[in-house]
């Protein structure tokens, strides 16, 4: 009778293991299914950048902004973009200033003003070498930047250092230097022992 009760505690502890299991084996499930939609949803917003037409459009898009923006150099480190936007608004409707900053929010010393119309870079040129809080401005035109220009190259060798081969040592070395004579020594002091 004691088997027996021994038996279906077993049995009935078995099945609790068993549908606990269950349970976790479903929440694991459950978690691999959202996991899975998340990936495919940045994979899907990752792929539409990825895309080569929607990259060529990107680009293109990026070049026609930078064909009405400007580089401007030795910005005063006080300045704010409304005094940059107010210095360059002589020469066209000003749409966005940008002033550069390190990763502890200090400026860099220069900034981009971006215009409405194209027209308005070649008045912002003129702008080049005039001063803004005691500080002479370099104005140029915006460059586009193309994806995998900074490649690293390899070293080239000197044409003027002459080739070597390895270094081999001499066979002896002698204990004095190499081509030294060893030199006697005089005491400098008497020695009854010497």
């Amino acid at each position: 009778m004691e088997g027996e009760d021994v038996d279906m505690a077993a049995a009935e502890n078995t099945e609790t293991e068993l549908d606990d299991m269950k349970r976790r084996l479903k929440e694991m499930d459950d978690e691999a299914a959202a996991l899975r939609e998340m990936q495919a949803k940045v994979e899907k917003e990752m792929g539409s950048v990825q895309d080569p037409a929607a990259a060529a459009t990107s680009q293109a898009n990026r070049e026609e902004i930078d064909s009405r923006s400007v580089f401007v150099g030795n910005v005063d480190y006080a300045c704010t973009p409304e005094e940059v936007q107010q210095h360059f608004q002589s020469c066209g409707t000003v749409n966005r200033v940008t002033i550069r900053t390190d990763k502890y929010g200090q400026p860099k010393g220069y900034a981009y003003v971006e215009f409405l119309e194209a027209e308005a870079v070649h008045e912002a040129l003129l702008l080049n070498e005039t001063e803004l809080h005691g500080r002479q401005l370099k104005v140029t035109a915006k460059r586009t930047n193309v994806p995998g220009m900074k490649q690293f190259r390899s070293r080239r060798p000197n044409p003027f250092m002459r080739a070597r081969g390895p270094f081999v040592a001499p066979y002896f070395y002698p204990p004095y230097g190499y081509g030294k004579i060893p030199r006697l020594r005089m005491a400098t002091r008497y020695s009854p022992y010497y």
